[in-house]
């Protein structure tokens, strides 16, 4: 009888531990990102600094937790070639999971979307954090989203492959 005491302890503890496992990485460490940090900046043609571009119904989350959680989505009346003629684009980004409750960000509609041409990925700002590139995927309909993408200075840094002159100094 202790024997089953014992494991059904064990058994409940696990399961409150994996629980609170669960809880922190879906809910806890993610907040909004406030009205006045909701802007979304384009990297120039000429490599210039960043520029915010006019968006509408802007929503975000981000978590102090990783440097890859950032999400945003939001709606802007600039075409595709505006875009294309002013901004800098982005080669080889894929959309990462969103938690299922930050609903606006489906990473697989947007990942078809890049896939078929219906959007295109532009550079937001690259280094936002060394090894870290922020990317914008807008859409034909003017739908927009943003995350973050590891860069390949940050592949190198994370897997310990010297990092070489091509890489910004690490702060």
């Amino acid at each position: 009888m202790t024997g089953k005491i014992l494991g059904l302890g064990i058994l409940g503890a696990a399961l409150i531990f994996g629980a609170v496992v669960w809880y922190a990485q879906v809910y806890y460490y993610y907040v909004d990102i406030p009205a006045e940090e909701a802007q979304v900046a384009l990297t120039p043609l000429d490599g210039g600094a960043p520029e915010p571009i006019a968006t509408t119904g802007f929503d975000g989350i981000d978590a102090s937790s990783s440097p890859i959680r950032y999400r945003a989505c939001f709606d802007t009346d600039l075409t595709l070639a505006e875009l294309d003629a002013r901004y800098e684009g982005y080669e080889g980004a894929a959309p990462r999971n969103a938690p299922f409750w930050f609903t606006c960000f489906d990473s697989d509609s947007i990942g078809e979307q890049i896939a078929d041409g219906r959007a295109r990925v532009f550079t937001g700002q690259r280094n936002i954090e060394f090894g870290i590139d922020r990317v914008v995927a807008i859409t034909e309909d003017g739908r927009g989203y943003v995350w973050e993408e590891v860069n390949d200075c940050g592949d190198k840094a994370y897997d310990g492959t010297p990092l070489g002159e091509d890489c910004p100094p690490r702060d």
